[in-house]
């Protein structure tokens, strides 16, 4: 037999609010409705539960069911007359009833909802930068245009499902040796509205929804970092009597020729005579805000940084920006001619 304390991870002496406690949290860990749920699991949880929260059911399970392992049928003296057919009867429903302020609806049938769509987008650095709207073609489930949804002709009347007698649910009992256990689930045939239209839409077949290419906007905010994800809600896969997924953008930034980012602020090189580092000059430099002049210092250093202020990213607060920091490589000539080589010897004798 099943060791009902080891499932819910407990010793057998736990109180009665241990038991409610690791109850509620490994079904809400393993429940159906969570991507990462087990119904298996879910299932087995709640058979634990359902002897071990009850003290008469328990008392029978502490005193007989586990003494013996549950090895031959007649479970060696557990009494199974409160588990079986006829008898008490557990509904996955009526136990969470009780929590479903805590499940937000875990229990009642899944709210049906349309796939999510994930695409990638590539932009610039410029684009991410700056921000931009692009639009998209996608060839996706969208609501029918002519019964809007409903998958019926327009003003045919609305009849009773005979699928689930207009409840919209279908319950179901498996039998097991604690007894019966019912679930809920959605009626496939009217997709939880417990009705269905008495002529189905002829354009989309009574689907409710078409496969048709559509544009959409996608509007990219400034500042955007590499494999950032863009949300849009309700954009993705329409589904009939329920609300559409969602669109997912994946933005993948191309790398800048001339141009890196470092957080907030963007870099670039900028390579400057022997002389100028000496002397100090004048450079234009190409920056995403257009070319603009920067001061290279007397005796600026090599990889020394000059910084441009208020030319970088925007900050995700908005208003302000990173700065435009110009990394400074000094190219020293390969060759030098006779009169340039003397030059360079006075200097030396200078101490330059």
């Amino acid at each position: 037999m099943k060791d009902y304390y080891k499932i819910l991870g407990l010793e057998q002496g736990a109180g009665k609010d241990e038991i409610k406690k690791a109850f509620r949290k490994l079904a809400a860990q393993y429940h159906p409705d969570k991507k990462t749920g087990d119904e298996a699991k879910f299932k087995e949880v709640s058979e634990a539960y359902a002897v071990l929260g009850d003290e008469k059911k328990r008392a029978e399970y502490d005193n007989y069911g586990r003494a013996f392992g549950g090895n031959n049928p007649g479970f060696n003296g557990f009494d199974m007359s409160g588990f079986a057919e006829g008898g008490a009867q557990f509904d996955f429903g009526d136990i969470f009833e009780n929590f479903g302020e805590m499940f937000n609806g875990f229990g009642r049938p899944r709210a049906r909802r349309g796939n999510d769509i994930s695409i990638d987008l590539e932009l610039s650095l410029e684009e991410s930068v700056f921000g931009i709207e692009r639009v998209v073609v996608l060839a996706k489930n969208s609501v029918c245009e002519v019964c809007k949804g409903s998958g019926g002709e327009p003003n045919t009347e609305m009849t009773a499902c005979a699928t689930c007698n207009g409840q919209g649910r279908l319950r179901e009992t498996r039998s097991s040796m604690l007894g019966s256990f019912t679930t809920v689930r959605e009626c496939g045939a009217c997709q939880g509205r417990g009705q269905v239209p008495k002529e189905k839409c002829k354009h989309c077949h009574g689907h409710g929804v078409m496969k048709k290419s559509e544009e959409i906007a996608i509007k990219v905010p400034a500042g955007i970092e590499n494999g950032e994800v863009i949300r849009m809600t309700g954009r993705g896969e329409a589904i009939q009597n329920g609300p559409a997924g969602d669109l997912y953008i994946k933005l993948h930034v191309r790398p800048d020729r001339h141009i890196r980012r470092n957080g907030n602020d963007l870099v670039r090189d900028l390579s400057i005579k022997l002389t100028d580092a000496l002397l100090g000059a004048t450079y234009q430099i190409e920056t995403l805000d257009g070319v603009i002049e920067i001061n290279v210092p007397v005796g600026v250093k090599q990889g020394e940084f000059l910084r441009i202020k208020n030319k970088g990213v925007p900050t995700s607060r908005g208003g302000s920006r990173g700065d435009f920091m110009v990394k400074v490589d000094i190219a020293l000539p390969m060759k030098l001619s006779k009169k340039a080589k003397q030059l360079v010897e006075e200097l030396r004798e200078e101490g330059v």
